[in-house]
């Protein structure tokens, strides 16, 4: 009979359980999604709290508030999403981008780092290797910082309609008592401290989607700078506060900060610390270094009697040995900020309008 089904001729969809490359079902919740979890990310991050594979993290703080306050302290929680592309560069790749990231927005707010999730949204297509290189790069990461992941997740969409992996990650720190970091504290007289040279991330990612050589190898800055923070903080507890300038730059980071604090900002062109390479490609590419991403440095802002002071203890940690004073803060201009350039002239600089590097974090 025309158009009849051939029952014997029909097959089950099944879908392939053996594969090197990322599969819609994988992302089905079933076998294949408990697999990619089993000998994908557990093999990586095997705690006692996220192996429990439950819908939630439940995290005992007992212990250690019996053993540093009777006191509950106060949490800070923040989350960010990460879509760079490329996904591996020198320096760094998207997993160790989205640990650095997380921890150092928890860390520049006077945080101590304790817990991260991190949800995946996969390509189909996906080389499994590659997925299993970042979350191992991941794992490092979290190591380096001291941080413990304790819960995710991981959903797969067609060929197509993602780009590769995007990962959301979110954290957990508490803060001691007594520190009360904000963009809002600012005062005129006070000092803008830089961790080091600025732009290299942003540049070193557009190097590679350009193909642009250095005669030096140019990395990524991406680095958790919780370390350093803490460091900073216990030598000197004034700091006004901290902020880490990624996308958007430095440029406008103290636009928040001149716009939150109600003061101007100076700064000083001759005390920008800029690679070679970093400033050349700036200037092939038409780019400003103010407005190019970092991932492994911080701006703060201190009184001016605590600077001198500050800036040897961020020039004796590995991540702050480039450390300089770049600015200070004024009452003139409020909410502006100021460039004094080399030959004695002034420029503003606003804030960041549009997107000068896109997918870069």
């Amino acid at each position: 009979m025309p158009g009849a089904i051939n029952i014997g001729q029909l097959s089950c969809p099944r879908p392939i359980s053996k594969s090197d490359r990322v599969l819609l079902g994988h992302g089905s919740g079933g076998t294949m999604s408990a697999d990619l979890i089993r000998n994908t990310f557990l093999q990586e991050w095997d705690n006692p709290v996220l192996a429990a594979l439950e819908d939630q993290a439940t995290l005992d703080l007992s212990g250690w508030i019996r053993s540093n306050s009777h006191l509950i302290p106060r949490l800070a929680f923040t989350t960010d999403s990460f879509v760079v592309q490329p996904l591996f560069f020198p320096g760094g790749d998207i997993g160790t981008l989205a640990v650095h990231g997380t921890v150092n927005d928890l860390a520049v707010g006077g945080a101590i780092p304790q817990f991260l999730s991190a949800a995946f949204i996969l390509e189909e297509g996906l080389l499994i290797e590659d997925l299993r290189r970042i979350v191992a790069s991941m794992r490092t990461a979290c190591k380096d910082a001291g941080v413990t992941l304790v819960t995710g997740d991981t959903k797969v969409v067609n060929r197509g309609k993602g780009d590769q992996v995007f990962i959301t990650t979110s954290g957990i720190g508490w803060i001691p008592e007594g520190r009360s970091l904000s963009i809002h504290n600012a005062r005129p007289g006070d000092q803008v401290l830089i961790s080091g040279t600025i732009g290299d991330h942003g540049v070193t990612i557009m190097s590679q989607r350009e193909g642009i050589e250095f005669e030096t190898v140019l990395e990524s800055d991406s680095a958790p700078l919780n370390a350093l923070t803490e460091a900073m903080l216990k030598a000197c507890p004034k700091i006004r506060c901290m902020r880490d300038p990624t996308r958007g730059g430095v440029s406008s980071t103290l636009n928040e900060l001149a716009d939150a604090s109600g003061v101007g900002v100076k700064l000083w062109e001759s005390r920008l610390p800029i690679r070679r390479e970093v400033r050349g490609a700036c200037e092939m590419l038409g780019l400003d270094p103010l407005y190019v991403a970092n991932e492994g440095k911080l701006v703060a802002v201190v009184p001016a009697d605590a600077a001198e002071g500050l800036l040897q203890v961020m020039r004796s940690n590995r991540l702050g040995k480039n450390a300089v004073a770049i600015g200070e803060i004024v009452s003139d201009h409020p909410g502006i900020v100021v460039l004094k350039s080399m030959i004695g002239g002034e420029r503003v600089v606003t804030m960041l309008a549009g997107e000068q590097l896109p997918r870069i974090c």
